[in-house]
């Protein structure tokens, strides 16, 4: 799925923490994070394209795919989206990258954002692949957002009920969570590597990652917010027409308080998966915004 790209491990700062990564190519340096329940798998239609005009790495977040799943921490500071922007600097700073391009998508998305905010030196260009930031969503969510979206409450129960129910439940888990898509496409062979992931090690990574966001992450935007703090970098801002962001949100009004520089806002049709089930579109666009 990979051609031609190098499979490594970097350890983080942190000695719990290594990251898994592949990485491939020649050029300005591009970073693709995924999202939940993904891997950085997520990228096989994508990344090679790029490849022949960017080194591409595409890595696994902590607590998902191969990467490290410590323990979480009953601060839940290690599994932050600034622990986890951290991480994946690092993982650039160990390649070479001391700046460099970003696009997430989901969880991959929201790490991108807090990148962008606490390492301006470092990111170049940001890309948001459909979410609204964690402060409007939290702040703004309507009850139907909710019903749909459980999982960001389910799974931000305390340690470990989440882990319990799903533990043997992770295939059913899985498949439900893809199949609520709809019209979403994920390929045999991506799923069967979802699925491989999904072990009792990643689900608490995964909890990890939730608890974390409701805990730390949601009153850390909400400070920035307040304070007027911006992405300031070029950004392009991607989302899905038959995705929960688009049904409850208006993406066109919502992130120009987030980004003081946007460069472009488009809906692509597709469902919440854009890498996979709209990938030409998806590559087009990340080309065109990495070559301006």
């Amino acid at each position: 799925m990979f051609e031609g790209f190098k499979h490594i491990q970097v350890q983080t700062s942190d000695p719990e923490c290594a990251i898994n990564l592949r990485y491939g190519g020649s050029g300005p340096p591009v970073l693709l994070l995924h999202g939940n329940p993904l891997t950085l798998v997520t990228w096989y239609l994508i990344a090679p394209r790029l490849a022949k005009d960017f080194t591409v790495v595409c890595a696994d977040l902590r607590g998902y795919g191969d990467s490290g799943k410590p323990r979480g921490r009953a601060d839940h500071s290690n599994y932050t989206f600034r622990r986890m922007a951290q991480d994946q600097v690092e993982v650039m700073k160990h390649l070479g990258f001391e700046r460099f391009y970003v696009a997430g998508h989901d969880r991959g998305a929201r790490t991108a954002f807090r990148m962008a905010l606490d390492h301006p030196e470092r990111v170049a260009k940001f890309c948001s692949i459909d979410i609204i930031p964690t402060h409007w969503q939290l702040t703004n969510m309507k009850w139907t957002y909710a019903a749909y979206s459980y999982h960001w409450f389910f799974l931000a129960q305390p340690y470990d009920f989440p882990e319990t129910l799903l533990r043997g439940n992770e295939e059913y888990y899985m498949r439900k969570k893809f199949a609520k898509q709809g019209e979403g496409k994920i390929s045999d062979e991506t799923m069967k590597e979802y699925l491989r992931c999904c072990t009792p090690e990643q689900i608490h990574g995964v909890c990890s990652d939730y608890r974390a966001t409701l805990a730390v992450d949601f009153p850390m935007d909400t400070a920035d917010y307040d304070a007027g703090r911006k992405i300031e970098c070029p950004s392009l801002i991607l989302w899905a027409e038959k995705s929960h962001t688009q049904r409850e949100f208006n993406a066109r009004e919502v992130w120009p308080h987030y980004c003081s520089n946007i460069y472009k806002m488009r809906m692509l049709p597709c469902a919440h998966y854009p890498m996979e089930e709209a990938p030409d579109l998806t590559y087009q666009e990340l080309d065109e915004f990495f070559k301006r």
